[in-house]
């Protein structure tokens, strides 16, 4: 039976919109814990990372706002992470607004830099989060993990655990992005990921450009992470997140991703985020995102 650790992270403050700090409680009680033991999984909850109240931090940066009590999270979920992978345990961290990814990914690639493995990344969102504080126009965090991840962002978070980057830009894959700042399509162009649109999803279909994408994040390395942000998929689908756009993946789409990536055997760790209760219709987005998780740990139709 495979072991499987979840951990939450509550925080909103690296999101323009507040909500999403309440989205791990929102996916457990979709009844994600009991459908992964259903599955067979040997599930473990580790609990939530320790998030200070957004009402109590002081007035922050307003190019990176509330970078430091971001990064002091991130460390401390890395850490969980790493424990996890330590013992075993396959990590799936729910989230929480996007910035805490840095967290996740440093975690994963400390667990296997250990054993001098590297891991790859695919990236699923309708955002980039390739801004730096210099090209974001909000200065919102959560729009600056990725290009953080690849060494490219603030130090606080390049730099997590001591070494950056903590996956090489050729081994990241970026998909269904349709909303993308001026400033971070020019870091996205420079930077050397492989990134996938949603005009490039409609034109070749999700099968071809998720099997492109498990291909970048898995050649030379160990495994992947995957990085799911709900407002990757269409409003329709998925009302309640943190910032949604129309025009994204529909149900089948998300689910056939989840499934490829299962079929391949590669992943190696997970995170869901971005999912907002205070803007959802009856935990719709909650539920399926538990749908998903599902998918991504094996759940089949037959």
């Amino acid at each position: 039976m495979q072991a499987l650790a979840i951990i939450g992270v509550p925080q909103d403050y690296g999101a323009g919109r507040r909500g999403v700090d309440m989205g791990p409680s929102a996916m457990r009680v979709a009844n994600l814990n009991t459908s992964l033991a259903a599955l067979g999984f040997a599930v473990e909850d580790y609990g939530n990372v320790s998030v200070d109240q957004p009402e109590s931090l002081p007035p922050s940066n307003s190019t990176a706002r509330h970078l430091p009590q971001i990064a002091h999270n991130c460390l401390r979920l890395s850490k969980m992470v790493e424990k996890a992978a330590d013992d075993s345990r396959f990590p799936l961290v729910l989230g929480g607004d996007h910035s805490i990814a840095v967290g996740s990914v440093a975690g994963i690639a400390k667990h296997y830099r250990k054993k001098k493995q590297d891991i790859g990344v695919v990236w699923i969102d309708a955002h980039g989060d390739f801004n730096t504080p210099e090209s974001s126009p909000s200065g919102n965090v959560h729009g600056m993990p990725l290009s953080s991840i690849i060494g490219q962002g603030p130090r606080e978070l390049t730099h997590l655990r001591g070494q950056s980057p903590m996956v090489a830009a050729k081994n990241v894959a970026l998909v269904g992005i349709r909303d993308i700042d001026a400033g971070e399509a020019a870091n996205i162009r420079a930077s050397g990921i492989h990134a996938y649109t949603m005009r490039e999803i409609d034109e070749r279909g999700m099968r071809a450009v998720i099997q492109d994408a498990i291909r970048v994040a898995s050649e030379g390395t160990v495994g992947v992470h995957l990085s799911l942000d709900m407002d990757a998929l269409d409003p329709v689908e998925a009302p309640g997140v943190g910032t949604p756009v129309r025009g994204g993946l529909n149900y089948r789409e998300a689910h056939l991703a989840m499934e490829l990536l299962h079929d391949s055997k590669k992943l190696v760790s997970m995170e869901v985020v971005e999912v907002n209760p205070v803007l959802d219709i009856a935990n719709k987005t909650a539920s399926l995102a538990v749908e998903l998780v599902l998918s991504a740990m094996g759940k089949r139709i037959l």
